[in-house]
Parts: C-alpha cells; structure tokens; sequence
C-alpha cells in the first residue's frame, strides 16, 4: 500500500466513526500523507449575532482537516495544542475550504499548519495544530 493509499484508508476508518464532523456537513475532498483538505457550507444556524459565521465552527473545520491530515500513518492521533487567528469573517452561504498540511512530525509529536478560505479563495482563518501520538492503530496491523 503507498502512503497516500494508506491515508485514505485511515480517513475512511475515521470517518465512519466521526459524527461532530458528518453532523456539520463537512465534505473530506482530499487526503494524502500528511495532507487533508475539507469543506463545509455556512449555514444559517452557524451565524452568530453579527450575522457572521460563528468563530466555533471555522475552528471546528480547521481542527476536523487537522485530525484526517495527522491521522494518515495508521496511529491515532490527538490535538495536543491548537490554535487560530480569525482574519476575515465568514457568512451565511459560504463555502469553506480548510486546508492541512504537515509542517513537522518526529516521534509522538507533530505541527500542523491549516489555511482556510472561503469560495473565492479568500483568507478566512489560519489554524495551527500539535498533535500528539496515542495508543492504537485504525487498521489493523499485518504480520509479517
């Protein structure tokens, strides 16, 4: 198995199992080793009283494209730190596209760098994630 094909068969093991991210509409479109872009349409119920969306759920996005793109290596994989800077905001009808990428992974740990933007390519949210390797695996593990 490459590691793109092992990616995409963590993130279906994961997916089945991740309601919060299904619940919101989110949309995996793509997952590569150490990579993982989602999207997800701005509802109404997202909008908070300024009638933008609510910064909850912008982070909710960056953090489900940082869970597929650390969880590639067949290891569970936690956030350990997270953090976002909010820099436009975001409405009713948007779609939002997160996306992961690795910046660093030696050992348990590793940094994640996320890039949100809306249709347009506008930047939304920057988002970095330390995660943090636990015990187990998605797949099972094979004998050799």
């Amino acid at each position: 198995m490459t590691p793109d094909e092992l990616a995409r068969a963590c993130a279906d093991a994961m997916w089945a199992d991740d309601n919060a991210t299904r619940h919101l509409g989110m949309r995996l479109s793509d997952v590569r080793a150490g990579h993982a872009t989602m999207e997800m349409t701005v509802r109404a119920e997202m909008t908070n009283g300024h009638k933008i969306c609510h910064g909850g759920y912008i982070f909710t996005l960056a953090d489900s494209a940082f869970a597929f793109a650390c969880n590639t290596y067949n290891q569970r994989v936690v956030a350990q730190i997270a953090q976002v800077s909010f820099l436009a905001p975001a409405f009713e009808g948007d779609v939002l596209t997160a996306r992961a990428s690795e910046t660093w992974r030696q050992g348990r740990g590793g940094i994640y760098d996320v890039h949100v933007t809306n249709q347009n390519g506008a930047p939304i949210a920057e988002f970095r994630g330390h995660s943090r390797t636990v015990k187990g695996t998605h797949l099972p593990e094979v004998s050799e």
